[in-house]
């Protein structure tokens, strides 16, 4: 029986931690791109950061969530470092919300007779064709199912009598007689378990539980409440080890923030907690006390970050030359990896899509560069240059291949999670601009191909060839610049119409280039296999031409959309 009552334990934090996640998700699809623009304007200093940071941690529930946008923003240099470190300070101080919210509602309102009517009213907005209605549906539908975990976790734990478990009794008396050590073993046990269940919130419910029975007293749950904070830091660690250095040096920043604040309330443990305690007293004199006990660890969850954060809002510079200084970024980090995309535990659906977006910029601009290329290596004479520049273009192509497949599995990884309509249909034109950039790459590698084959030769072009592809390639070059403004463009200033003309001039000059090569072949102004080169090179900026025109309507489609 002990075993099946486990089991509905571990049922009963599954249906929190879902509740959660729902919440939290529905709340980023409703507010997500609000949220966002509202990020990058309001961090123009250290305080405005951390309000913000708060803010938009509270607003949806999640400082994971914060965390991928502010690090998004500081890869693609909408935010300093710093800034991003006032951000995530601020999110600690946002996150202690959802103590509360469960303090409040989970143990001071009977919210047994608000669940099931919570999600007859979600059903309906569920099902509504409507994005707005259908994630409000949800936010109400993981709402209900929060508090139907927290709930039933309370219920399990009563029906396993804790408060009268010989055993747990015993190991939680013998701890107590090591004095100050029982706060240290709690603070680790805190630390382990947030880890494994990677959720500071469900460890809190379980806290508030254990305390509101009188399993725990308030001095061992606030030790496992530090535990949290610091747990909750290590899981974002382990997810960024893959991510880019920019990623793991926020994540330690966030490390560093924690666990100075425990150790600086070990300090005064005992002090600093009676100090909470007292204040919660005077403001609600003479209530439950197992309602008072909850409001007490929401009370020093809250304080101890707002004094964290006020003591180290000071210091974030410093915090900033010890993280770049521990983490550098690899030798060819910069150049041949993914930049924005971190991956891993750190994304969440919705707030990813920045991030694809700017990692679709890069890759177009990577493409332009290697156009760039191509052009320096029709000029290159020197053999031992040449082979050098021809191996980076080759090396590019690869990147391009890989930098496709990454992002569209990335891509495709996003469009399984709980996503707004709109956000689908973004999803499927950046596949599409994807798909053509890595065209585009294709091209330029084909181009550098026909100069190596023409630099194998004993012939070279005349010089009227090669006032032609100078020509061809600069109209080329215009059309690769005006596509890559029109990628990076979020507020329609760049005129499409451009990219249009321009493609419609490839395609005349193409023409025209066609059957001037057929008259200068025949009056034997060059050989054949030169003329074959030459209209390869042509011909192959043409179809560059046609790949660079999709990438541009699949990016207005998406803008059109919006």
């Amino acid at each position: 029986m002990s075993i099946f009552i486990f089991l509905k334990l571990i049922g009963s934090l599954a249906l929190l931690m879902y509740g959660m996640k729902t919440m939290s998700e529905a709340l980023q699809k409703l507010t997500g791109g609000q949220l966002r623009h509202f990020l990058g304007a309001m961090t123009t200093n250290r305080f405005t950061g951390l309000l913000t940071g708060a803010f938009v941690t509270a607003s949806v529930q999640s400082s994971t969530a914060t965390t991928v946008m502010t690090v998004s923003f500081v890869n693609a240099g909408l935010l300093t470092l710093a800034q991003a470190i006032s951000v995530i300070m601020g999110a600690n101080i946002g996150t202690t919300v959802t103590a509360w919210i469960m303090s409040v509602f989970g143990f001071q309102i009977d919210m047994n007779n608000l669940i099931f009517p919570l999600f007859a009213l979600a059903v309906p907005l569920i099902f509504s064709n409507k994005s707005q209605k259908k994630s409000f549906g949800e936010f109400i539908f993981g709402f209900a199912f929060m508090f139907l975990g927290l709930t039933t976790l309370r219920e399990n734990a009563m029906h396993m009598d804790l408060e009268h478990n010989a055993a747990i009794l015993g190991f939680i008396t013998s701890c107590k007689e090591w004095g100050f050590l029982s706060i240290l073993l709690f603070l680790l046990i805190g630390s382990i378990i947030t880890m494994c269940a990677q959720s500071s919130a469900a460890v809190m419910a379980i806290t508030l539980i254990l305390c509101s029975s009188g399993v725990l007293d308030l001095y061992l749950g606030i030790a496992l409440v530090m535990g949290e904070n610091i747990g909750t830091t290590v899981t974002s660690n382990i997810a960024a080890l893959t991510a880019n250095a920019q990623a793991r040096r926020a994540a330690l920043a966030h490390f560093i923030f924690n666990t100075f604040g425990v150790i600086w309330i070990l300090c005064i443990f005992h002090p600093f907690v009676n100090m909470v305690s007292d204040m919660v007293e005077h403001l609600f004199p003479g209530g439950n006390p197992e309602v008072a006990i909850t409001y007490k660890l929401s009370a020093f969850h809250t304080a101890f970050n707002i004094c964290n954060v006020l003591i180290l809002i000071w210091f974030i510079k410093p915090i900033e030359k010890i993280v770049c200084w521990v983490i550098k970024p690899k030798e060819d980090e910069e150049e041949f990896r993914l930049r924005f995309i971190t991956g891993g535990l750190l994304s969440t659906a919705e707030l990813s899509i920045v991030q694809a977006r700017k990692e679709i910029n890069l890759f177009a601009e990577r493409t332009r560069r290697m156009f760039g290329m191509v052009r320096d290596l029709l000029h290159t004479s020197n053999e031992n240059d040449f082979n050098k520049l021809f191996s980076r273009i080759e090396k590019y192509e690869n990147i391009s291949d890989n930098m496709e497949l990454e992002i569209a599995n990335y891509l495709n990884q996003v469009s399984e999670g709980r996503l707004s309509s709109e956000s689908k249909l973004k999803i499927r034109a950046m596949l599409r601009e994807v798909t053509e950039i890595e065209s585009i790459g294709d091209s330029c590698y084909n181009l550098a191909r026909t100069i190596n084959h023409k630099y194998r030769g004993n012939e070279d072009f005349t010089e009227k060839q090669y006032s032609h592809i100078h020509q061809m390639f600069q109209l080329t070059d215009d059309a690769l610049n005006q596509m890559v403004s029109l990628v990076e463009d979020e507020g329609h200033q760049v005129d499409v119409n451009k990219s249009f003309n321009l493609e419609n001039e490839i395609n005349n000059y193409r023409s025209q280039l066609k059957n001037q090569n057929v008259l200068d072949v025949n009056n034997k102004e060059y050989d054949y296999q030169m003329g074959v080169h030459y209209m390869d090179l042509i011909g192959e900026c043409e179809k560059l031409g046609d790949y660079i025109v999709n990438v541009v309507e699949a990016r207005t489609d998406m803008k059109e959309k919006k």
